[in-house]
C-alpha cells in the first residue's frame, strides 16, 4: 500500500475541507509509529516499524484522526492531543474502516489470543464486577451500622477500611444499579455514572457492541464541536479567570513570605 492509496483509504473513511499529505519515511523509529504536523498537515508514517499493512492502517488512522480532530476544534485547539474527544473521534474511524473491510482488530485469528481474552472476561472481568457489586452493598449496610452505633462512617471508611471516600461512594452506587457486572467493574462505573436509566442502559448496549468507553461517553454527552462557539469561549473564559485568579492570590502569598524571610 502506497501513500496515495492511504490517502484514499482516510478520505473513504471521512472527508476532510482541509486538504493533507502522506509521507512514508523508509525508516523505523523506536519512538512512535507516525506523526502528524497539524501547522503543515503531514501525516508521516515509519513504515519499516510495522509488519503488515494492517499495522499501517491502525497507525494511519490514528493520525488522520489527529487531523480531523484539529479542523474541528480550530482555534479552540486543545493543548493536549490525546484527549477523550480524539480517542472518540480515532476508535469512531477504526469502526468505520472495520465495517468498510478496510481494518480488522484480528485478535480471533489467534486462537490462543482468542482463548485468553474469554478467560480474563469470564474469571477476571465479570467476577470483580460482582465482588465491587457486593462490596458496595456491605458499605451500605455499614454505613447504617455505623449511624445506629454513633460512629461516623466518614471515619470508618478513612481510618478503619482505608478506603478513599470517592471508591466508597462509586461502590454503592454502582450496587444499588441494576449495571450487568460482566462488564467489569471500572466500565460498571462509567455506566452507573449515566443521570438516567435510559442512558444506563444505552450505555451498556454499546459496551456490549464493543465500542470503547471514550467512544461511548462521547455518544452519551454533548460533543464539544456541536456546542455554539461562543458559549465554549465563555465556559473557557471563566476557567482561565479563575485560574489566573488562583495563581495570583499564590503568587501574593509566596511574595509575602520571602519578604518575611
Amino acid at each position: 500500500m502506497n501513500q496515495d492509496q492511504i490517502k484514499e483509504l482516510l478520505l473513504r473513511l471521512e472527508d476532510t475541507a482541509l486538504d493533507f499529505t502522506v509521507t512514508m519515511t523508509g525508516k523505523r523509529s523506536k519512538k512512535v509509529n507516525g506523526l502528524y504536523k497539524p501547522d503543515s498537515r503531514e501525516i508521516l508514517l515509519h513504515n519499516k516499524n510495522f509488519d503488515d499493512e494492517n499495522q499501517l492502517v491502525y497507525t494511519a488512522i490514528h493520525e488522520y484522526a489527529h487531523h480531523l480532530q484539529c479542523e474541528a476544534e480550530g482555534a479552540l485547539r486543545s493543548p493536549r492531543s490525546h484527549t477523550g474527544a480524539f480517542w472518540a473521534r480515532f476508535h469512531g474511524l477504526l469502526e468505520k474502516a472495520e465495517k468498510e473491510g478496510l481494518y480488522s482488530i484480528g485478535f480471533e485469528k489467534s486462537d490462543a489470543l482468542a482463548e485468553l481474552t474469554e478467560e480474563i472476561r469470564s474469571k477476571y472481568l465479570e467476577p470483580n464486577g460482582r465482588l465491587m457489586q457486593g462490596l458496595g452493598e456491605l458499605l451500605s449496610k455499614a454505613h447504617v451500622l455505623c449511624r445506629e452505633a454513633g460512629v461516623r462512617y466518614e471515619d470508618y471508611i478513612d481510618r478503619v477500611l482505608c478506603l478513599p471516600r470517592t471508591a466508597a461512594k462509586t461502590a454503592i452506587r454502582v450496587s444499588s444499579l441494576s449495571v450487568n457486572p460482566a462488564l467489569g467493574y471500572d466500565t460498571m462505573k462509567i455506566v452507573a455514572a449515566q443521570p438516567t436509566p435510559e442512558k444506563r442502559a444505552a450505555a451498556e448496549q454499546q459496551f456490549f457492541a464493543r465500542r470503547s468507553p471514550d467512544s461511548v461517553k462521547a455518544a452519551l454527552t454533548k460533543k464539544a464541536e456541536e456546542e455554539d462557539p461562543k458559549v465554549r469561549l465563555e465556559k473557557e473564559k471563566k476557567r482561565l479567570e479563575k485560574t489566573i485568579a488562583m495563581l495570583t492570590s499564590r503568587l501574593d502569598q509566596v511574595e509575602q513570605s520571602l519578604s518575611n524571610l
